[in-house]
């Protein structure tokens, strides 16, 4: 948490200050500022018996290679579709302040799509390779990317509840699979 409010009081200042960082400055900040580390460890608490120990808090918030990816993910999806209408300091803009005038938002969703096909590749490898902690910890990392990843596909649908996700939702509870005819 200490974490998360230093990153807002950081946002904050850029947007006071009128500063643009790098992307590389603004990644640092922005996969904290994202909650995703603290929704990842948040998961965590859920879990029954003796799958969550402490080693496991103080592994995922040393910032694990996994929360990383995911991080990124998170923040970079959601700068994405909200690039445009979302009034703070975001990714694109970053990118292509750091790229100079020529840079285009296209140029920009293209290098980040490549880091985020990236993460996830990042992603896989630790899943496929685990070593400081058990699958099931693992697995809580990787369901809420997958739903980070969902929500960002194609359009904001954190933000507006009219997107594809509401038809995801849709057959996911009402209509399931098993009562499509095929």
């Amino acid at each position: 948490m200490k974490k998360m409010e230093k990153g807002y009081f950081e946002e904050a200042k850029w947007l006071f200050n009128n500063y643009i960082p790098t992307v590389e400055e603004y990644m640092k900040v922005a996969r904290v500022t994202s909650a995703y580390p603290t929704l990842s460890t948040a998961s965590l608490v859920g879990m029954v018996g003796d799958l969550v120990k402490e080693e496991y808090f103080e592994w995922i918030t040393n910032e694990p290679p996994i929360l990383l990816a995911a991080s990124t993910i998170c923040r970079l999806m959601d700068d994405m579709v909200g690039y445009g209408f979302e009034v703070k300091v975001c990714a694109v803009g970053c990118y292509m302040k750091e790229h100079g005038s020529s840079a285009t938002k296209e140029e920009a969703f293209g290098e980040f799509e490549k880091q985020v096909s990236k993460a996830w590749h990042d992603i896989n490898k630790e899943c496929f390779h685990p070593t400081a902690v058990p699958m099931p910890i693992l697995m809580r990392v990787l369901n809420l990317t997958r739903v980070i990843h969902l929500l960002y596909k194609d359009a904001d649908g954190y933000t507006n509840s009219n997107t594809k996700l509401k038809d995801y939702i849709k057959y996911l509870f009402i209509e399931p699979a098993t009562s499509v005819t095929i």
